[in-house]
């Protein structure tokens, strides 16, 4: 069964199978922009993507995108983004809402965004996206976060979190490791340079209880392969919890590629996983 269809040049994703009284069945799918919408089972079929050409350098920003948004999988109800204080110079993550700082609905005082009861969530869409790749603001304010665990416990990728000194011989090793396995990793330098994302890639959504085992699976047998390091710049599995947390969406970590990062040689993938020297 395809996972996504397009319609009038817009790609829906399933959410489920519908059985319909006339013995047939019907898919509930949602568009990149939050728009539900069901159609019956043999056109969603017949509206499968074809297969296309590997994407590649000079291929269309909304082929490189659509790629992207397949292999950086969150949850799809909700993202991230990231906020600037300009009187404390502080920044942070929330969920994207539509109703943020609306003073008749949003009392942050009162609610936590997770728990609102005003909320209205802003699905994660081709243009966020092409904001964040783009990274026009100044202050990262474009910058989003996506929420690894799904709301059924499963996820559609790992990612192994590495920070501070020392980072890339750790780094080096995991993914030594990895390979021993018979893991592909992709290696992202962090946003600030100082750090690295190892990311993996599920073709399909696995417990996510499951992928944080491979995960320690890989940092043990690194660490066992490689005693003389202490492994000291790891510092978490994304999705960080086995299950959803009581009133949240657990934690969330920030997507690759970001414009104002990439000027600086950071937040990109690095060519065969190999972390560079400074």
């Amino acid at each position: 069964m395809n996972q996504t269809a397009l319609f009038s040049g817009i790609t829906y994703r399933l959410l489920e199978i519908i059985p319909g009284l006339d013995d047939a069945s019907y898919v509930l799918c949602k568009s990149e922009n939050g728009e539900s919408y069901v159609c019956p089972l043999d056109r969603w079929e017949a509206a499968a993507p074809t297969p296309t050409t590997k994407v590649h350098a000079k291929s269309s920003s909304q082929d490189k995108i659509a790629l992207f948004l397949e292999l950086f999988r969150g949850r799809e109800d909700v993202y991230a983004r990231r906020w600037y204080n300009f009187k404390s110079q502080k920044s942070g993550y929330s969920p994207a809402c539509r109703n943020e700082w609306e003073r008749s609905v949003c009392d942050k005082k009162k609610h936590r965004c997770t728990d609102c009861p005003n909320r209205e969530f802003i699905p994660l869409s081709s243009e966020i996206v092409r904001s964040h790749l783009i990274g026009r603001d100044e202050f990262c304010r474009d910058v989003v976060g996506i929420y690894p665990l799904l709301p059924d416990d499963m996820t559609w990728l790992l990612c192994a979190d590495f920070d501070d000194g020392g980072w890339q011989e750790d780094v080096r090793a995991f993914c030594d490791a990895a390979r021993s396995c018979g893991q592909t990793p992709a290696v992202e330098r962090s946003r600030s340079g100082a750090g690295a994302h190892i990311w993996f890639f599920f073709e399909t959504p696995v417990p996510a209880s499951d992928a944080r085992k491979l995960g320690s699976l890989i940092l043990t047998s690194a660490m066992a392969k490689r005693h003389e390091l202490s492994f000291r710049s790891y510092d978490r599995l994304f999705p960080s919890q086995d299950t959803i947390p009581k009133g949240g969406f657990g934690n969330l970590i920030a997507l690759p590629f970001q414009g104002q990062a990439q000027k600086n040689g950071n937040s990109l993938l690095l060519c065969r996983g190999s972390p560079r020297r400074d």
